[in-house]
């Protein structure tokens, strides 16, 4: 089980590190996304923080496992939020099929960190 958990914990990490990042100095895709999510421009920059921080304490769990329930949590709190955020606008099932899949596999590694 321990090999399955550092996969999923370094798939998550490596995938949220580029989506934080990215919202935090603003890529294009991520500014067209918030603004056809209604969400204002702030919140792409804290929810990039969020993704980040999530990444970190993935990334640090690897030497100190406590952690990884911590970044898993906030990375099923990412994909929940993401998901909702989607369907508020109607989004189809393809749109935000792919944060509330990271959002499952964040309660997944929570789930076996615990």
């Amino acid at each position: 089980m321990d090999s399955f958990m550092w996969i999923l914990q370094g798939f998550l990490a490596v995938v949220f590190v580029y989506a934080g990042l990215g919202k935090i100095f603003g890529s294009q895709m991520h500014k067209e996304t918030f603004t056809h999510l209604k969400l204002p421009q702030w919140f792409r920059v804290i929810t990039g923080l969020v993704e980040t921080v999530a990444a970190v304490l993935l990334i640090v769990g690897y030497w100190y496992g406590e952690y990884v329930f911590w970044g898993a949590i906030l990375v099923t709190a990412v994909g929940i939020g993401g998901a909702i955020s989607h369907m508020r606008v109607n989004d189809s099932g393809k749109a935000f099929a792919a944060i509330a899949i990271l959002g499952l596999l964040g309660l997944v590694l929570a789930s076996i960190s615990f």
